[in-house]
């Protein structure tokens, strides 16, 4: 029999599960929620329980205070009135996020739609104050939901306040709007008629990331020890006198340094190191490492040094490098879209032997295929590990390395770049530096492109060399979606100050334009410049439709490029997996 004790501490126990859910007692986030559910199944669960985790197993390991957390804090903002809040996600989402049912939302009959995917529509009726909304759900769908908020009485005007995250985007629910901060062209193409002129919450296509679980975890083939490995260079000041070494280590080693000395000399000098930790927390063989970078100042021109990584002991030709002789002779190497393939490797090494004076490197954006996923970068970092450990590597962002509008943490924070970059877009995203007698603009285009004109003009304004190159992931002129905002912004720029070659990828094909200036054909390179785009991975020939400007096309990679300066003079080669030269042209000034 059941006592009425029994129930009554029953009914008390449900009552705390209510007011729990309905108000966490925790100041907790979403983030460290998460953070702390993945430090606790790292300590609990084997790989194949991790690999294995379904919706029922991921809900099972929230208390009902985190629980409602995930259900609350994801997204949330503050009315002045009462309202009808719609939250529209996608029907390919396999997993209807859990929250919505629970928090009172109603499946409607209404749908939107863009070119990708088709929403439904779920309408909750809430009073005026807090509105706190859900995680996109534990699968990391890439999609996420979206919102639109009305007032319940057409009469009242609706003030939106408190959002969180701060950097919200409100507009107007209509046709045409973009929905994504990340992708302005994917538009809304439907919408119901009977919310259009809502208050529309638009967000960025990746936020799914944080709370995913099921399906999440990853190994890296290339794990971290206490053994210093990555070596790379880079340049964050001036080459003639600078260079950055970086690398990393397993959390054991805390501190690091860098000796280094004259090539052929016993006289050693010491760079110390700054530090910090860099997580993957769905890695699950290598969550944590330490990554280092040494500044080296003052250095002697044209000289040669080698160096060592502390605790290493041995000197080795791996580990030099030489700063710029003084003339006006050098080349450099660079890649299109690389995506972290072993094919990729293949070439690096080649044009390495083949081209062994290059004075460094550079990708043309999507390094990687998922900018967020370290063990990418880790295969990246393999295939060219004995090359950029003597020479610098230079590269820019794609859309791929700055994933789903999540930002470019993870690049930042593996690069040493100049942080002299334009107003609004974070440092090393877009940077400039002088190498002999070239400037090389190497410009982030996922950010806006409007807000980087100004700084583009006065690098290009203020340089006194004769050759100048701009490298950045989106071509302006292409067959398949020319960049027309591009064209716009940059190409009158370019123009102005005769940029003689920009470099980009993206499309997945080659193709050299003719010199252009204006947008239009012109009849010699002094006067216009070089349009190019190259693939540093297997492409297939597809059909094309036909480009005017272009005067050398070839749809099937990989391929790279090396540019060589001799004073006035360029001479440049582009060239296959076989390492014959598929493309050649000059210019003299």
């Amino acid at each position: 029999m059941v006592t009425f004790s029994k129930v009554y501490i029953f009914l008390v126990f449900l009552a705390f599960i209510g007011l729990s859910c309905s108000h966490p007692t925790s100041n907790l986030s979403v983030k460290e929620v998460m953070d702390k559910t993945f430090t606790n199944i790292y300590h609990t669960m084997g790989a194949d329980e991790l690999s294995a985790l379904n919706e029922p197993k991921v809900l099972s390991l929230f208390t009902p205070d985190e629980h409602e957390i995930l259900s609350t804090r994801h997204w949330s903002f503050e009315v002045n009135t009462p309202v009808v809040v719609s939250v529209f996600r996608s029907i390919e989402q396999k997993i209807v996020p859990f929250w919505l049912p629970e928090q009172g939302f109603t499946k409607t009959t209404l749908t939107a739609k863009n070119e990708n995917t088709t929403y439904e529509v779920w309408q909750k009726k809430i009073p005026a104050g807090h509105v706190g909304l859900g995680v996109n759900g534990f699968e990391n769908y890439t999609l996420h939901y979206f919102v639109s908020v009305a007032p319940q009485s057409k009469s009242d005007k609706l003030i939106l306040s408190n959002l969180f995250p701060a950097n919200q985007t409100v507009d107007s629910l209509r046709v045409g709007v973009p929905i994504y901060h990340d992708w302005e062209e994917l538009v809304l193409t439907e919408i119901p008629s009977d919310l259009k002129g809502e208050q529309l919450l638009t967000t960025i296509r990746g936020r799914g990331v944080e709370s995913h679980l099921i399906g999440a975890f990853r190994k890296t083939t290339h794990p971290s020890s206490a053994k210093p490995d990555q070596v790379m260079l880079t340049w964050s000041a001036d080459p003639s006198t600078a260079i950055d070494i970086q690398w990393r280590t397993d959390t054991t080693i805390a501190t690091g340094a860098v000796k280094y000395r004259i090539k052929g000399t016993t006289d050693e000098f010491t760079a110390p190191a700054t530090s910090y930790r860099l997580e993957d927390r769905v890695l699950m063989n290598d969550r944590y490492i330490n990554r280092f970078t040494a500044s080296l100042r003052n250095l002697k021109p044209a000289t040669t040094y080698e160096y060592l990584v502390v605790p290493q002991s041995q000197w080795n030709d791996l580990q030099s490098f030489s700063t710029p002789a003084l003339d006006n002779q050098f080349s450099f190497t660079w890649f299109g879209d690389t995506h972290f393939s072993p094919k990729f490797g293949d070439i690096f090494v080649k044009s390495a032997k083949t081209y062994p004076d290059a004075a460094f490197y550079s990708i043309a954006g999507d390094q990687v295929s998922d900018g967020l996923y370290r063990n990418q970068w880790d295969d990246l970092f393999e295939y060219s590990k004995d090359v950029i450990s003597r020479k610098p590597f230079m590269s820019v962002l794609g859309n791929h390395d700055a994933r789903y509008g999540l930002g470019a943490s993870m690049y930042r924070e593996l690069f040493s770049y100049p942080k002299e970059g334009p107003v609004g877009v974070e440092p090393e995203r877009s940077y400039a530096f002088e190498y002999k007698n070239a400037l090389f603009l190497m410009i982030d285009c996922i950010s806006p492109i409007e807000t980087q004109s100004a700084w583009i003009e006065k690098q290009l304004a203020k340089s006194k060399a004769t050759w100048k190159f701009a490298m950045f992931h989106f071509p302006p002129y292409n067959w398949e979606e020319p960049y027309l905002d591009i064209q716009k912004a940059w190409v009158p720029i370019f123009d102005k100050y005769h940029v003689d070659m920009v470099m980009g990828g993206h499309i997945h094909y080659y193709m050299r334009s003719k010199p252009m200036k204006a947008g239009k054909v012109v009849s010699s390179y002094n006067d216009g410049t070089a349009y190019i785009i190259s693939i540093g991975i297997e492409s297939h020939a597809r059909e094309m439709s036909p480009e005017p400007y272009a005067a050398v096309r070839n749809n099937e990679g990989p391929l790279y490029q090396n540019v060589r300066i001799n004073g006035n003079k360029l001479s440049y080669v582009s060239v296959n997996a076989e390492n014959k030269v598929v493309d050649t042209f000059e210019i003299k000034k």
